[in-house]
C-alpha cells in the first residue's frame, strides 16, 4: 500500500488554525519533532495520526484521502492536456498532494478558459461570428452541478429530514404511495388527481391546492412526484438555506438547485438511508431486488445508491451516470473519485454504451482507466414510452460504478477474477485527453501531441501519436 505523505496540507491547517507546532503536537499525542517530520514529508500521515486529527478538529478526513488526491490527478492531467509543455505525471501528482490549492485553483483557471471558448463558438454559430460581452463563467446548470460535486453526491440534512418524516409518518416499503396521498390532504389540505394526458409528470396549483400526477407514472415514480411537492411544504426553509450556497451565483442556477434539492429529498424519502443501505448489503447491492423490494425502478435504485455517504455508516461509493444514443450525459454524480471529463465525449470502449444494443439486460464489465485504476461497472438501459402513437419516448443507460476494491460487496463481480489485471477493459476519459495511443476506437487527436501524419503508412489505430522528437514522415 502506497505511503500517504500529507505534510503540506498538515502544515497549512495547523497555520489557518494559528497553532505552533510544540501546540499541535500536544493536541495530537505526539512529539514535536515526529510532527515536523510529517510536514516535511519525512515520515506518512498514519491512520492514528489522521484519526486524532479528526477528533481534535472535527474535520473531514477527506482533506487527507488518497481519493482526494486522484481525483485532483485526473482533473489536472485533464486541464494540462493542452500545456505548452509536456508535464509529467510525477509533476502532477506532487502538485496534488503537496499543493492541493494551486491545483484546484490550476483546474478552475483552466475550466472557465474552457468554457470561455465554449461559449464563444456557440455564439458565433448563432450571431455569424459575433459574440456577446459578460454573462457568468458557468451555465446554471453547472453551478448546480458543481453544488452537489462539492458534497459528495450526499446531503446530510435533507437525508435526516427524510428519516423522521418517514418514521413520524409510519411509512413502509411500497407503501409510501397512499401515505403520500393521505399527510398531503390531512395536514397540507392538498388533494392529489391524475392531470390530463400530455408531457407534464406534476403540477401544483396553489389557487385551488390540487396537485395533478400523471396517471402515465408508475407508483414508485408518481410517489417521487408527491414527495418532491412535499419537500416544498415541509422542508422548504432547509432547501432554502441549502440553495443559498455561494457556489450558485445567480437566480436561476438557485431555482435549478431548489428542484435539485427537492428531487434528492424525495429520493431520500422513498428510500430512507439506515433503512436503505441496511438492504442494500443484505441483497449484496442487486439493483433489481433493491428495485423490487422498494417499488421503485432501476435508475432511482442507482441515484440513491451514489448518495451513500454518511461519515458514519458509508455504503460502497459509487458514480452514477445516464446517457443517451448520442452519447449525451444528462445526469452524472460521483461519491468518489471517479473522472467524468470536462471535454467533451467518452469512451466507446464503455459498457455503458453496449447496453443500448441489449435494452433491458444488465452488462457488466471490469475496466482500466490510463492511470491504472481499476473499476465495476454496471449498466442497463431505462426506457420511458410515449403516452399516445406517434409520439416520441425516451430512452437511456444507466450505469453504476465503483473502484475495484469494493467489487466484491457486489452481486455483480461474481464470476470475474478480480485479482487479474489482464481481464480488465482499458479505457479512457475522453479521446481529445486519452493517452492510449494504439487505441483503434480513437475518434479524435490527442490534445497536445503531434500527429503522425504519413503518407506512405496506414494503421489500424486513428491519429497515431508521433514520438516526441521525431521527424515529419513526410
Amino acid at each position: 500500500m502506497r505511503k500517504t505523505f500529507m505534510g503540506v496540507r498538515l502544515r497549512r491547517l495547523r497555520e489557518e488554525r494559528r497553532l505552533k507546532q510544540v501546540e499541535l503536537a500536544h493536541a495530537l499525542g505526539i512529539s514535536t519533532s515526529y510532527l515536523n517530520q510529517i510536514e516535511q514529508n519525512q515520515r506518512p500521515l498514519t491512520m492514528p495520526v489522521l484519526l486524532k486529527i479528526n477528533a481534535v478538529f472535527g474535520i473531514d478526513v477527506q482533506l487527507f484521502s488518497e481519493d482526494e488526491e486522484a481525483r485532483l490527478i485526473t482533473e489536472l492531467r485533464d486541464s494540462l492536456a493542452e500545456a505548452p509543455e509536456q508535464i509529467s505525471l510525477a509533476e502532477i501528482r506532487e502538485l496534488a498532494t503537496n499543493m492541493p490549492a494551486v491545483a484546484r485553483t490550476l483546474i478552475g483557471l483552466q475550466r472557465r478558459h474552457r468554457e470561455m471558448i465554449e461559449r464563444t463558438e456557440a455564439m458565433a454559430d448563432q450571431l455569424g461570428n459575433q459574440w456577446l460581452a459578460g454573462g457568468s463563467a458557468r451555465m446554471p446548470f453547472e453551478q448546480v452541478r458543481e453544488f452537489f460535486h462539492a458534497h459528495n453526491n450526499h446531503i446530510e440534512p435533507l437525508d435526516q429530514a427524510a428519516e423522521r418524516l418517514y418514521r413520524e409518518a409510519g411509512f413502509a416499503p411500497r407503501m409510501v404511495h397512499s401515505g403520500l396521498i393521505e399527510r398531503l390532504q390531512r395536514l397540507h389540505d392538498i388533494r392529489v388527481v391524475h392531470a390530463q394526458p400530455g408531457s407534464v409528470q406534476r403540477r401544483y396549483d396553489p389557487d385551488t391546492r390540487i396537485l395533478h400526477i400523471s396517471p402515465d407514472l408508475r407508483a414508485g415514480q408518481q410517489a417521487f412526484q408527491m414527495a418532491t411537492q412535499l419537500a416544498f411544504l415541509e422542508v422548504g426553509d432547509l432547501i432554502d438555506d441549502l440553495a443559498s450556497s455561494p457556489v450558485l451565483t445567480g437566480s436561476e442556477a438557485r431555482r435549478l438547485a431548489r428542484i435539485g434539492l427537492a428531487n434528492y429529498f424525495a429520493g431520500a424519502l422513498l428510500l430512507p438511508y439506515a433503512d436503505f443501505l441496511a438492504t442494500a448489503e443484505a441483497q449484496s447491492y442487486d439493483i433489481e431486488r433493491l428495485g423490487r423490494h422498494f417499488g421503485v425502478g432501476f435508475e432511482t435504485i442507482c441515484h440513491r445508491l451514489s448518495t451513500l455517504q454518511r461519515p458514519e455508516a458509508r455504503g460502497v461509493p459509487f458514480f452514477f451516470i445516464r446517457v443517451d444514443r448520442a452519447g449525451n450525459i444528462s445526469k452524472r454524480q460521483s461519491a468518489t473519485d471517479f473522472h467524468f471529463s470536462r471535454v467533451g465525449g467518452s469512451c466507446p470502449l464503455w459498457k455503458v454504451y453496449e447496453a443500448f444494443a441489449q435494452p433491458g439486460r444488465v452488462l457488466r464489465q471490469v475496466a482500466q482507466m490510463p492511470d491504472g485504476r481499476t473499476y465495476l461497472w454496471v449498466a442497463r438501459t431505462v426506457r420511458r414510452t410515449a403516452g399516445a402513437f406517434g409520439e416520441p419516448g425516451k430512452t437511456f443507460a444507466i450505469a453504476l460504478g465503483c473502484d475495484i476494491r469494493h467489487a466484491h460487496r457486489l452481486v455483480y463481480s461474481r464470476g470475474f477474477d478480480l485479482s487479474d489485471p489482464s481481464a480488465a477493459t482499458p479505457i479512457g476519459v475522453a479521446c481529445k485527453v486519452c493517452e492510449r495511443t494504439a487505441c483503434p476506437q480513437r475518434a479524435f487527436p490527442m490534445i497536445g501531441r503531434a500527429v503522425a501524419a504519413d503518407e506512405n503508412r496506414a494503421t489500424l489505430t486513428p491519429y497515431p501519436v508521433a514520438l516526441p522528437g521525431s521527424a515529419d514522415p513526410r
